[in-house]
């Protein structure tokens, strides 16, 4: 068996993907002369983008197009954002957390959060619907 057979391995790559396009476009957008704020917003949406992309045709192996599928994504990638906010913010000051300790948190936790939404909810195929005779 190959490792790109494994679902697991497929959501790695595109997550490694995922940050190093981020990790990429964000300085090139501020070298560009873009503020901080639209650098980090524009190099965010384009990498959102990128993982959508890539986890509906690699790793799930689904149709791009799909209104239902993307709402979910924005709406998980939403909470994330929620999430990362709380654990940065409020959690990391009631636990005296180093900045860095709050963000180590948040990359490890995310990841596995979005593995299991996209498995169980995001990516989901639709069960086949059966009539019953009485």
């Amino acid at each position: 068996m190959r490792i790109f057979d494994y679902k697991c391995a497929r959501f790695g790559v595109v997550g490694a993907a995922t940050a190093l396009s981020y990790m990429a476009l964000y300085p090139a957008f501020l070298a560009a002369g873009v503020s901080q704020p639209g650098a980090n917003a524009v190099a965010f949406f384009l990498a959102i983008v990128l993982q959508y992309i890539g986890h509906a045709l690699f790793t799930f192996r689904r149709r791009l197009i799909n209104r239902s599928q993307i709402t979910k994504f924005s709406i998980m990638v939403s909470c994330g954002f929620g999430v990362s906010m709380l654990v940065t913010g409020p959690v990391a000051v009631a636990l005296g957390m180093p900045a860095w300790a709050a963000a180590l948190a948040v990359a490890l936790y995310l990841p596995v959060q979005n593995y299991i939404l996209m498995t169980l909810w995001v990516f989901v195929l639709p069960h086949p619907k059966t009539e019953y005779i009485s």
